[in-house]
């Protein structure tokens, strides 16, 4: 019976020591591991106008570009001064839209491939489910997430569509 009870408690002891060994283990490599220098490079945002005058009047950055991401404000149609363009035109409305949209994204060396969000603004749904095609030629391999909002006016009354993007750069 000692000996029974010798095994038992021998038994008890390494069931106790076995997973206490694995325990202390485990924590010597995640000190190890803690040990290790961590370095962050800090990433400093890039902005951009397209048009400095007009956006500093309005107080506002087309773009800001930070790491591998990339926000482009909504773009509207308007000349170089900030004048309504197409006025009553969405289809060459959104047509302008998309060519300022490209101008802004070769700035960054970028496509309409690296749009992963679109978001379309628009006074107007009916016209702009009309004429949206023309999307088709623009993303040629993937069309992006986003949502298409129908809203009573933008920041000029002229204006009839506003497109937002955002951008994921492969490094």
């Amino acid at each position: 019976m000692k000996k029974l009870n010798s095994y038992k408690n021998q038994l008890a002891l390494m069931l106790i020591l076995f997973p206490l060994g694995f325990a202390i283990q485990s924590c010597e490599q995640k000190v190890e591991a803690s040990e290790e220098k961590i370095v962050l490079e800090t990433e400093k945002p890039e902005y951009f106008l397209l048009r400095p005058e007009v956006e500093n009047a309005y107080g506002y950055s087309h773009a800001v570009k930070i790491g591998n991401s990339i926000k482009i404000s909504g773009a509207v149609s308007m000349d170089d001064e900030g004048n309504p363009t197409a006025v009553g035109d969405i289809e060459q409305q959104m047509k302008n839209c998309y060519a300022d949209l490209e101008k802004i994204l070769k700035h960054y060396g970028c496509t309409f491939d690296d749009v992963v969000v679109e978001n379309i603004f628009t006074t107007d749904m009916a016209q702009m489910l009309e004429k949206s095609g023309y999307r088709a030629e623009i993303y040629k391999n993937n069309f992006p997430t986003g949502s298409w909002l129908g809203v009573t006016e933008l920041a000029l009354p002229e204006f009839m569509v506003e497109i937002e993007l955002e951008v994921h750069k492969a490094e």
